[in-house]
């Protein structure tokens, strides 16, 4: 892919881009475009349009409201941080993140849209442009992040009743997995078909994957992204989702990214490998040539560990989400950090000075790609540009030590209402809409009665 950098402000010549689309569409004899944006949830909204259509049209308009859809498809009562007439928003293409939609029928082209106002200026609460914002104020102290994420999924059997349990699906070889097969490669090979697949579609996409593994729990897998720039790969871990739910569907099961989808069964999570290196050298700033981590590298991680339980929703967005959080399931409960352990909720990876960095193993699988590593990333900058300085590594297990992030949705909030420095970084009015849309999520959640509740407090209570 071509260079990603510039900043969210610069203006981009519109025609330029439709023309380098238009001459990729005629390459690729594409018949159809879908048009993309991620919504607060990491969905894919947006239009399916014949290819001479989208290119006349040089992008397209979507309601602004869109931006505060929820996950079930509802609106807030909160629309302050829209435009209360419902106006449009004008979507311009990206040109950079054309690809392929190698599963598609026809020859059909896939492009990811920046939203802007009719007077230019960008929709602050649009995932991707809070991103930008954050990679901007990075940009302006010489610094570029580079990052890595790892995502991990369950195959479950198709599931059309909600009311009951995710079950594993049979493998190739018929069986169902019954225990849990970390790193196992015959466990893995029982899935070979639909991996085919999905590296075969990541390949014809541009999206580049790095090892496959069985995770811990049963059919749960993991691949990681090649590192690179922040917003490529957040596009790319977008686009990586759609791909794994289709792989699946082909072949008769469902994928899920759910945080928590079993019961007995360890969460799944993105890992986000990040690291700052100087705009102008190219050089890890987070280690000396010799291989000593450095003032910024410790102010970095200061900064995670004081910035993330108020970032805790963008990590963990879902009610299930805080499932995940708990003890001895491959899952961290605080923010301590250490030298290679997995027990920390910020593992630092054994390494050469050119590749220290800092994973964050916070966040879950259904965290909106662009969200989650514009909050990470925001908290080690808060940490790089107040200088604070983090606790003592951790040595042995973390588990040992207290939680020290919110175990609820309605917490993570309230931490995130009352964090001014982070509320400045990502944006006051992307603050206000995402508050709204997760409320609204979570008053729709307290008004279901679980059969928890129903088996246990019917007659007991």
């Amino acid at each position: 892919m071509p260079d990603m950098s510039g900043s969210c402000h610069e203006t981009r010549d519109a025609a330029s881009g439709m023309n380098s689309i238009e001459h990729w569409c005629r390459e690729h004899a594409i018949t159809e475009v879908e048009a993309l944006m991620p919504d607060m949830a990491g969905v894919a909204r947006g239009k399916i349009m014949p290819v001479a259509a989208y290119c006349r049209a040089l992008g397209m308009n979507l309601p602004e409201a869109l931006v505060l859809q929820t996950v079930t498809g509802d609106y807030p009562e909160d629309q302050s941080a829209v435009d209360p007439s419902d106006r449009d928003m004008v979507l311009r293409a990206d040109e950079r993140t054309i690809r392929l939609v190698p599963w598609a029928a026809e020859p059909t082209a896939q492009v990811i849209h920046d939203c802007f106002h009719t007077d230019g200026s960008p929709v602050a609460a649009t995932p991707r442009y809070v991103l930008r914002r954050v990679l901007d104020l990075y940009r302006e102290r010489g610094w570029r992040p580079v990052v890595a994420p790892e995502l991990e999924f369950y195959l479950v059997k198709r599931n059309n009743d909600a009311d009951y349990p995710l079950e594993p699906p049979a493998g190739r070889s018929g069986n169902v997995e019954r225990g849990r097969q970390s790193y196992g490669i015959d466990a893995l090979n029982e899935y070979d078909p639909l991996i085919d697949d999905v590296y075969d579609f990541c390949e014809a996409q541009k999206i580049e994957l790095g090892t496959l593994s069985h995770e811990a729990g049963v059919a749960q897998l993991e691949i990681n992204l090649s590192h690179g720039d922040p917003l490529e790969l957040a596009d790319q871990a977008f686009l990586f989702k759609r791909t794994v739910r289709e792989a699946a569907t082909r072949h008769g099961v469902y994928a899920t990214f759910m945080a928590k989808p079993m019961e007995r069964e360890p969460g799944s999570a993105m890992h986000v490998h990040q690291s700052v290196v100087d705009a102008h050298t190219g050089e890890n700033v987070f280690a000396t040539r010799d291989g000593e981590r450095t003032a910024l590298f410790h102010a970095h991680v200061g900064g995670l560990q004081r910035y993330l339980p108020a970032a805790m929703s963008f990590l963990a967005p879902n009610v299930n989400s805080y499932r995940r959080i708990t003890k001895y399931l491959a899952a961290p409960i605080n923010v301590q950090w250490g030298i290679d352990n997995r027990t920390a909720g910020l593992r630092v990876p054994l390494g050469d000075a050119a590749s220290t960095r800092v994973e964050n193993r916070v966040a879950g699988a259904d965290a909106n790609p662009y969200l989650a590593v514009a909050a990470s990333l925001a908290c080690g900058l808060l940490g790089m540009t107040e200088g604070v300085e983090p606790t003592p590594a951790v040595e042995g297990s973390a588990y040992r030590m207290p939680y020290e992030l919110p175990l609820s949705l309605a917490e993570s909030l309230r931490a995130l209402r009352e964090c001014p420095p982070l509320i400045d970084v990502l944006g006051e009015r992307f603050i206000r809409a995402w508050s709204a849309v997760k409320e609204c999520e979570l008053r729709a959640f307290l008004q279901v009665i679980s059969s928890w509740e129903r088996e246990f407090l019917l007659r007991n209570v």
